[in-house]
């Protein structure tokens, strides 16, 4: 069950990542994450007054918890970690093309695995091994297919930018698993509604001071509201609570459901091609295609 909730998030961050680059295109990232983060915190907020008022029962899975001192002092560390992750991610997608974007972000997962074999003594068979080297491999090819567009992924910052985001990314999926796991398995035992809202809200926050404090410099560059900003917000959050519904599941493995969310990278790729009219679009497709096999592996893993 939880496999298949780490498919339709992927397929929600997809289109999260199309509009994402439609809202970032001539347009000033930090209004638009700003934007983002306050919407994202809006849709939560009225669950959130229903609970401490009493008008949501516990029983409810949409109740959310106060918490006390030391779980928000956890929200609040992965709140800086996605955040970060986030302005890395938004700078790099606004100067990229999404059909370079897209797959470099799919080799998330090897970094997470990394992670997991490490910490959580994760263990991958064959098959699922296969996945993860044709993953690897799409990055180095898709680094081939940058240089006919003047992308030179060594020297390109926007490159750096992406690779930051991806392992800040992979960090928060692991720091999701441990925040998620019950405390008889090592875990701080959060419940997954109380992590959502509230890091979504503590997002606001620091991007409220982040936008502050480079008021003068977001006033000189040129921003316009967009209907796509709000659909970031409904389909980031659609995909978080797919996402974090598959991590509360018994037998959830974080560096499987993190491979199978790349897979995104289908949706994001065919709106590149068919909508943005990117370039040099036949080698990228093999570089996907070596993506989308890493998938493929990767799920006849779990039914071994």
């Amino acid at each position: 069950m939880w496999l298949f909730f780490a498919f339709l998030s992927a397929a929600l961050l997809g289109f999260y990542d199309v509009f994402k680059k439609r809202s970032l295109r001539d347009n000033a990232v930090i209004p638009v994450l700003l934007l983002n983060t306050g919407i994202c915190s809006a849709f939560f907020l009225p669950l959130m007054v229903a609970s401490a008022g009493g008008f949501l029962p516990s029983a409810s899975r949409y109740f959310i918890p106060l918490g006390d001192l030391s779980s928000h002092t956890y929200i609040v560390v992965k709140s800086l970690i996605v955040l970060s992750s986030w302005l890395c991610g938004y700078l790099a997608m606004k100067h990229l093309p999404l059909t370079i974007v897209g797959p470099v972000n799919a080799t998330r997962p090897v970094m997470t695995l990394v992670g997991a074999l490490l910490i959580f003594g994760e263990r991958l068979n064959g098959w699922q091994w296969a996945g993860v080297t044709l993953a690897v491999v799409s990055f180095f090819l898709l680094s081939r297919s940058g240089k006919k567009e003047g992308i030179r992924f060594s020297r390109n910052r926007w490159i750096y930018f992406l690779l930051a985001a991806a392992l800040l990314g992979s960090l928060s999926g692991l720091y999701d698993k441990y925040l998620m796991a019950s405390v008889s398995e090592g875990g701080a035992g959060l419940n997954r509604m109380f992590v959502q809202s509230w890091y979504n809200l503590y997002q606001l926050l620091m991007m409220a001071g982040v936008y502050l404090a480079f008021r003068k410099s977001v006033r000189r560059q040129s921003f316009e509201w967009r209907w796509s900003i709000l659909f970031i917000s409904v389909f980031l959050t659609l995909a978080d609570l797919s996402y974090f519904y598959a991590l509360s599941l018994p037998g959830v493995m974080i560096a499987l459901v993190s491979m199978v969310r790349r897979s995104s990278v289908l949706v994001s790729f065919l709106f590149g091609a068919l909508v943005f009219r990117e370039k040099n679009l036949r080698e990228k497709a093999v570089d996907l295609l070596l993506v989308l096999l890493g998938m493929v592996c990767l799920y006849v893993g779990t039914l071994t």
